[in-house]
């Protein structure tokens, strides 16, 4: 049960900022969420600081991330709809980016507090712990529904196949790259802190509505593909915040003087803070 709470926290979270996310993509559009979403690091950035043991940002940070939201909302700026939206849009948004900057300091937290033997503890708790969820908002959104009546139809129309072979072939290949996010998303998270996690995710967004608007027939106008780049800019710009320094006290136990194991390194990520990097360090021989 160890593991089991703390993950299952995470797991509430996550769904409950998929459940934000439905919401706001049915209220408003992709943009308002984007800008939404480009906040989230400086709301993380303060968990950092109050929760989990980092140094504030550096102006330098704190002028990357506004440079990031200001592209976001330029961006969003250029698209109509989000212009002639009313303030009762933005509610399930705001809700959203709250839950997201939760999840995201907890996804931490766990990440460096809770001792798993490898990295596949994390990947498997978060994914079985997130199928009653799932399913329960594939019952919401009449998901089982539509398969009922597609699986119908096939029947009615004497098809071969109940399901489509390129639809499976793709739920597969889905399935494949599911499960490398969930491992190298773990991983980075072990690797940098809340803020950054939380800012590679939205450069991510970035790029991906970018690269969309230039192969698609659907062009943004210059001034959006600018304020996209200006996030990109922002992204190159920020520099994650070093670890708070800790007088490391010299402990006495059995005669024998110890130094605490805790330390940081030259780029500001506590070695220790990871028990997965903690046991790699300390399986290293003597020399």
């Amino acid at each position: 049960m160890r593991f089991v709470k703390p993950y299952l926290m995470y797991t509430v979270a996550f769904s409950l900022g998929v459940y934000c996310n439905m919401r706001s993509l049915s209220l408003s559009n992709v943009e308002t969420v984007i800008v939404f979403r480009a906040l989230a690091p400086l709301l993380v950035s303060i968990f950092d600081a109050v929760f989990l043991g980092r140094e504030w940002p550096s102006l330098r940070s704190w002028g990357a991330l506004s440079i990031i939201a200001l592209g976001a909302l330029g961006y969003a700026m250029t698209d109509e709809q989000f212009q002639s939206q009313g303030l009762q849009a933005y509610f399930w948004p705001t809700l959203y980016l709250f839950v997201i900057s939760f999840e995201m300091a907890y996804g931490k937290k766990i990440i460096s507090g809770v001792d798993m033997k490898t990295l596949s503890g994390p990947v498997l708790y978060t994914n079985l712990l997130g199928w009653p969820p799932m399913l329960a908002f594939a019952a919401m959104g009449g998901e089982y529904e539509r398969l009922k009546t597609d699986v119908s139809t096939r029947v009615m129309n004497g098809e071969e196949h109940l399901f489509p072979p390129t639809g499976i072939l793709l739920l597969f290949f889905g399935c494949i790259v599911g499960t490398g996010i969930g491992y190298s998303g773990w991983f980075c998270r072990s690797k940098v802190s809340a803020a950054s996690y939380t800012l590679i995710g939205v450069i991510n967004k970035c790029l991906t509505v970018l690269v969309n608007l230039l192969i698609w027939d659907q062009h943004a106008s210059m001034d959006g593909i600018l304020s996209l780049s200006l996030c990109l800019v922002g992204g190159v710009l920020y520099k994650q915040a070093p670890m708070k320094k800790v007088d490391h006290d010299h402990v006495e136990v059995g005669g024998v003087g110890t130094a605490s194991k805790r330390r940081a390194d030259d780029d500001g990520i506590e070695l220790g803070s990871t028990p997965l990097i903690e046991r790699s360090v300390q399986s290293r021989p003597n020399r």
